[in-house]
């Protein structure tokens, strides 16, 4: 049996889930056409952080991103009502993929490097969890939406270059989801 979704009022099929994250899940769907990216919001406990409304959330911290010039997938469309955006597909391995297979290029430090100049300049922090980059064609995209308010123990140096490559606690991590 197909699993189909509706964004507003166009139906998409689910091909598989691609992962979930702190606020939503996101699924591999297609139109019959193109492939998309189908974020449903789930409202699941997050004991270390904490959301308001999340698909305004999403809108906003799209634009802000977008305005500043940060890499990320096109927002397609918005359903409110259901909790459902539905946003371009980058197909490619995420950084961590490229860490846990030994496939790591200096070039995408550089790039994340300059999202960070950009990110800084306006007081602004991203999830840097390496999940939440994808590598295609040797650019570096950010899929995530969600930004928050500067905060240095928060920033790429301090935290999330700590996930970028096979260091004690990226592989903490891999092991606690095995």
């Amino acid at each position: 049996m197909d699993e189909y979704l509706k964004v507003n009022n166009n139906k998409y099929k689910i091909i598989k889930l691609l992962g979930k994250g702190k606020g939503g899940y996101s699924y591999l769907a297609t139109d019959g056409n193109k492939e998309y990216v189908l974020k449903q919001i789930h409202h699941e406990p997050c004991d270390y952080y904490q959301f308001g409304n999340k698909i305004e959330s999403e809108m906003n911290d799209y634009k802000r991103l977008k305005d500043i010039g940060i890499k990320l997938p096109e927002m397609y469309d918005v359903d409110i009502q259901n909790e459902r955006i539905l946003k371009e597909y980058i197909d490619g391995d995420t950084i961590f993929d490229k860490v846990l297979n030994d496939d790591m290029s200096p070039q995408y430090f550089d790039q994340i490097k300059r999202m960070c100049e950009l990110l800084y300049a306006k007081n602004i922090n991203i999830d840097y969890f390496p999940t939440n980059f994808v590598v295609q064609d040797d650019e570096l995209y950010y899929i995530d939406y969600e930004c928050n308010e500067y905060m240095e123990q928060w920033n790429f140096e301090n935290w999330g270059i700590k996930y970028w490559s096979k260091t004690e606690e990226f592989l903490k991590y891999v092991e606690e989801k095995k």
